[in-house]
C-alpha cells in the first residue's frame, strides 16, 4: 500500500477539480487559458475523494458500510453534487441502508454516472503494487453509490490507470494495461477507441468521439479523461488544460486525468502556485 502515491494523486485530483470547476459545462475553450485568482474552490469530486482517501488510511481497504456512512456524513450541499447523489446521501444519512438507497436510483437500475470514477484515482495509487486488488477495491468503492455496471466499470478503469501510472507504466501502454484487466462494457469500448487515437492531436475531434462528460455518465467521461492522461502522461499542466479545452464536465475530466497523471509524476509535477491557489483540503483528510 502506497499512501505517498495516493496523496500525490489526491492532490493532483483536487487541483484539477478546482481549476476545472469554473469551466464546467461551458463551451470548449478557445484561445489562452486564463485562470482566476485564488483561492480555487474544489467540488464534490474532491470531497468524496478525500473521504475515500481517509477511509483507506484508516482501514487499509474499502469497508463499504463505513464508507457509505462517511460519504453521507461529510457531503456538503454547496459542493455541486448531482440530484441523484443528493437523494442517495440524504437517504443514507437518514438511516436507509446504502444498498437499498443506491439500488433504487434511476428506476432500480442504479447510477451509471461518473461520480465513482471522479473520486477513485487515489485508491488506484494506494494499491499500485497490486493492480488486480486495485480493481476489486475500486469496484467495492463504486458500488456504495453506483450500482449500474457502467458506473462500476468507470471507477475500475480509472483505478487501474492510476495504479499503473504509479508503477511508471509507459504512456503508450497505459490504456492497453487498463483494457487487459477491464471486463466488457461501454466504458471499455470507449477506452479501446481512445487507445487507437493516441497519435491524435485534434482535441475537439477526440472529445466528439469519446465524449467530454456532457451527459455526466461514466462511459461519456472516462475514455476521454484517460486519453488525456495517456497522451499528457508527463505533463500535468498540459493534461489539465486539455480537459478545459474539451468543455463538458470539465471538473470531473480534470479530476480524473489530474489524479492519474499525478500518480505518475508525483506532486513535483504540479505547479506549486497551483497547489497554493487551491482551497486547502479538509483537516480530517489526514486523520486516522
Amino acid at each position: 500500500m502506497d499512501q505517498s502515491a495516493a496523496l500525490d494523486s489526491l492532490i493532483g485530483l483536487s487541483v484539477g477539480d478546482a481549476i476545472g470547476a469554473p469551466f464546467e459545462m461551458r463551451p470548449p475553450l478557445e484561445g489562452e487559458l486564463r485562470l482566476p485568482p485564488g483561492p480555487w474552490r474544489w467540488t464534490d469530486d474532491t470531497e468524496m475523494a478525500c473521504t475515500l482517501f481517509a477511509a483507506l488510511r484508516r482501514d487499509g481497504r474499502v469497508d463499504q458500510d463505513r464508507l457509505a456512512v462517511a460519504f453521507a456524513q461529510r457531503w456538503s450541499a454547496d459542493r455541486g453534487y448531482g440530484r441523484g447523489a443528493i437523494s442517495l446521501l440524504a437517504s443514507v444519512r437518514d438511516g436507509v441502508p446504502w444498498r437499498e438507497a443506491a439500488g433504487a436510483l434511476f428506476g432500480g437500475r442504479g447510477s451509471s454516472g461518473n461520480g465513482a470514477a471522479m473520486r477513485v484515482a487515489p485508491l488506484g495509487a494506494f494499491f499500485a503494487d497490486d493492480p488486480d486488488l486495485a480493481a476489486r477495491q475500486a469496484a467495492l468503492s463504486a458500488e456504495v453509490t453506483h450500482r449500474h455496471p457502467e458506473g462500476v466499470a468507470g471507477a475500475v478503469a480509472v483505478a487501474l490507470a492510476a495504479a499503473h501510472a504509479a508503477r511508471h507504466a509507459e504512456p503508450g501502454t497505459l490504456l492497453r494495461l487498463v483494457l487487459n484487466q477491464l471486463p466488457p462494457s461501454d466504458v471499455r469500448d470507449g477506452i479501446g477507441r481512445a487507445a487507437r487515437r493516441l497519435t491524435g492531436t485534434d482535441i475537439q475531434e477526440v472529445a466528439s468521439d469519446l465524449g467530454n462528460g456532457s451527459h455526466a455518465l461514466a462511459q461519456d467521461t472516462v475514455p476521454f479523461a484517460l486519453w488525456v492522461a495517456a497522451t499528457r502522461f508527463d505533463d500535468y499542466p498540459a493534461a489539465v488544460e486539455t480537459c478545459v479545452r474539451a468543455g463538458g464536465d470539465v471538473d470531473s475530466l480534470c479530476a480524473i486525468a489530474g489524479g492519474v497523471v499525478a500518480a505518475h509524476t508525483g506532486v513535483a509535477g504540479i505547479p506549486e502556485h497551483w497547489i497554493d491557489a487551491r482551497e486547502p483540503l479538509p483537516e480530517w483528510t489526514h486523520s486516522p
